[in-house]
């Protein structure tokens, strides 16, 4: 027995020491962890400084490497502050989900902040770097982040409203850039946010939107700031020097505005250091809370009660006029009626207006001999004696016809399309037929017959309301509006014309005039297009969600420039949203969340996008019922392939035989991978999706001279120096 032991306890110990390694040898890192590390050292030029880091099969959490901190098999914390570091982020980040802390400031890194950063971090530092671009949109998804800095770079544009969300931001420095614009409306929403740095920028406006903030410390000198800073914001550490602050007193709060509640709130904030104050405050905010009603308020009902005895005292005197010159005798009661109607009006308008100021309806007293009733509908009634009540709805909004688009009669245009013939019918698409127009002096448009069933003969108003919308629509990229017609129940917009017509028609109907579009182009016709939606996103207000994006709506001019067509026309058409959805199920085009509950977004718009870039890459139709059942649908075929270089060049267009940027096409695809993602939350806006296809143009350094054999009218050369530049 003894012997059996003693060979159980050295077996034991042989294994121990020779069998047995740690967990690290074989990757204690999660894969997805360690090849995003990966990227990022090669981002960062695989810097020396970074001990430990490898660009391949590395394992960071098995092994010491700078600055990286493990949770079990999991980054957590990569700290690498005052490196010396240069180059970018990377482009692999998001996924390190398990990422809490990032810390890249103080060194010069430059480029874009890439928009798929880690979603649940609670601190993010970039600060004293060479970042350029804008804020990325992205933050909006990180939920748990407490501690923003991108401080001391060369951000630029306005913030996008993207603030909602971040409800435990407690620090957030934006100072030392070139921001611009005003405040968004969403930093009311940063209910936890105790620092704000926001000086030295371009900020204007006001910056009211921080009022009922719970701060202890805001800066905001040197912007261009207006107006008056508020009450609540002056018992705080504030600097607010070199900016143009409007002199004297502020005027008091508009109607409806709550009381300012920013100083209970700090008390509140600071119970677990000091108790409350005992209500001896001599703060304004809080006196005037507890008498309930401020000075401005008692100013309002005085008004108020002057404003209605005027109304009375008025419409007594006019009232009794007329009755001292008509012949008919007319009970008191029904004489009155009208005025008892509009006086009811003018006090609940007042009580509405003046709700904040604690007015109170026992404060006006009605005569009694006053009727409430309404008037007899047998009344002879002149303008003057028309009810308050009645002119809301009487007074329908105006529809005026927009003067800068021309106004088309319906001759003129039956003459330059031939009486809508169909030797000149150029396309025929959800709202209605698009047809070419040549006019005496030689112009070419193209005419939109917008089909009755969409837009009905009694519809002129909304027709008319929905191009005076559209042609307020000016972008290089987006079809222009040139004019209308609305005559005898028809409905007809006339647009430029671009000869080169459809990328559908360029990717997927050739003749032997034809030449296959070359990759610049390509890229060219994508990055145009993107222009086009981050404009009708972004850049109007309020956004336009185009709905209808598809090869077919990019219109190709003659040097290949795309112009996005139908822009608006589904925002502003009635029941829009059933017609396309019934003609546009199954086409390919549709994001997921379309397809299910048929609710359109401006995410569901980059969706249909990333499929039109897929189009471009592939040369397929979005759906294929002709070919396997398995390659059909192509983002379900194409996506997962995306990512695989080698998978990736046997996709490409065999069109374009070969002659493109291996790099190009993989950060091509990389943009793609990121606009057709199931779920429209990850989706970039489409600022950043500019932004990549313009860093991919800048990298792929495009020779003039390729971009100059693609005029879309003569065969394509293919001799060597083009060859090498597409090769490179």
């Amino acid at each position: 027995m003894m012997k059996w032991r003693k060979g159980l306890v050295l077996a034991l110990f042989t294994v121990c020491i020779l069998g047995f390694k740690p967990r690290c040898s074989d990757g204690a890192t999660d894969q997805g962890d360690a090849s995003a590390l990966g990227v990022m050292f090669s981002s960062l030029n695989s810097p020396q400084q970074l001990t430990g880091w490898t660009a391949n099969n590395g394992d960071p959490c098995g092994q010491p490497w700078k600055g990286v901190t493990c949770s079990g098999q999991r980054v957590t914390e990569i700290k690498l502050s005052n490196l010396g570091l240069s180059g970018s982020m990377g482009y692999s980040l998001q996924s390190l989900t398990s990422l809490k802390e990032l810390d890249l400031s103080h060194n010069n890194l430059a480029g874009d902040i890439p928009y798929n950063i880690p979603l649940n971090l609670t601190r993010f530092n970039l600060a004293y770097n060479q970042f350029t671009g804008s804020v990325p949109y992205s933050i909006n998804q990180m939920h748990s982040l407490q501690y923003l800095n991108l401080s001391h770079n060369q951000l630029q544009y306005q913030l996008n409203d993207m603030f909602g969300p971040l409800s435990s931001l407690s620090t957030l420095d934006l100072s030392f850039n070139s921001l611009t614009d005003a405040l968004p409306q969403s930093f009311k929403n940063l209910t936890s946010l105790k620092s704000m740095y926001l000086q030295n920028n371009q900020f204007t406006g006001t910056i009211d939107v921080l009022a009922n903030l719970p701060l202890d410390n805001l800066y905001v000198s040197n912007n261009h700031f207006t107006g008056w800073i508020p009450d609540q914001l002056k018992s705080i550490d504030l600097q607010s020097d070199g900016n143009s602050w409007s002199s004297g007193p502020a005027p008091p709060p508009p109607p409806g505005t709550p009381p300012a509640t920013r100083n209970n709130r700090k008390h509140e904030s600071n119970s677990n250091n000091s108790p409350p104050d005992g209500g001896s405050s001599s703060s304004p905010s809080r006196s005037s809370s507890k008498s309930g009603i401020g000075g401005g308020g008692i100013a309002g009902i005085v008004i108020s009660i002057l404003i209605v005895g005027a109304i009375l005292a008025f419409f007594l005197v006019k009232r009794r006029s007329r009755r001292s010159s008509s012949d008919v005798e007319k009970p008191d009661n029904q004489s009155f009626a009208p005025l008892a109607s509009k006086e009811v009006q003018e006090i609940k308008s007042i009580q509405s207006s003046h709700s904040s100021a604690s007015l109170d309806t026992k404060s006006f007293e009605i005569p009694a001999s006053i009727n409430l009733r309404p008037p007899p509908v047998d009344r002879h009634k002149s303008f003057d004696e028309e009810d308050f009540s009645v002119k809301p709805v009487e007074v329908k909004k105006a529809v005026t016809a927009p003067t800068n688009v021309t106004t088309y009669s319906i001759a003129d245009l039956q003459m330059a399309t031939g009486s809508f013939s169909f030797e000149n019918l150029l396309g025929e698409g959800t709202f209605g037929r698009v047809y070419r127009a040549q006019f005496d002096d030689g112009e070419v448009l193209a005419v939109k017959k917008i089909d009755s069933t969409v837009l009905s003969s009694e519809m002129s108003d909304e027709f008319i309301e929905m191009v005076s919308n559209i042609s307020q629509l000016h972008h290089t990229n987006v079809t222009e509006l040139v004019g209308y017609c609305s005559v005898h129940g028809q409905h007809l917009l006339v647009y430029e014309f671009h000869k080169n017509g459809s990328l559908h028609d360029f990717l997927h109907i050739s003749d032997e005039f034809s030449k296959p579009l070359i990759w610049n182009s390509r890229v060219k016709i994508a990055l145009g297009t993107a222009r086009a939606l981050e404009y009708l996103h972004e850049v109007c207000s309020p956004s336009v969600i185009h709905k209808n994006i598809k090869s077919a709506n990019i219109l190709l001019d003659a040097e290949l420039n795309p112009h996005l067509s139908d822009s608006g026309l589904a925002t502003f058409i009635p029941n829009a949203d059933q017609l396309l959805n019934r003609d546009d199920m199954g086409s390919g085009y549709c994001a997921p969340e379309v397809t299910m509950s048929s609710q359109y977004s401006l995410k569901s718009d980059v969706y249909s996008f990333g499929v039109v870039m897929l189009e471009l890459l592939t040369g397929r139709k979005p759906f294929d019922s002709t070919r396997p059942r398995l390659e059909q649908s192509l983002v379900r075929w194409a996506t997962p392939q995306l990512h695989d270089i080698d998978a990736l060049s046997k996709m490409v267009d065999p069109a374009l035989k070969g002659l493109y940027p291996i790099k190009s096409l993989s950060r091509f695809a990389d943009v793609i991978a990121l606009c057709v993602q199931s779920e429209p939350e990850f989706r970039p806006p489409m600022s950043e999706v500019v932004q990549a296809l313009v860093r991919l143009v800048q990298r792929a350094n495009m020779s003039k001279r390729t971009i100059g054999t693609d005029q879309g009218a003569s065969p394509r050369t293919n001799n060597t120096d083009e060859q090498h530049d597409y090769m490179s």
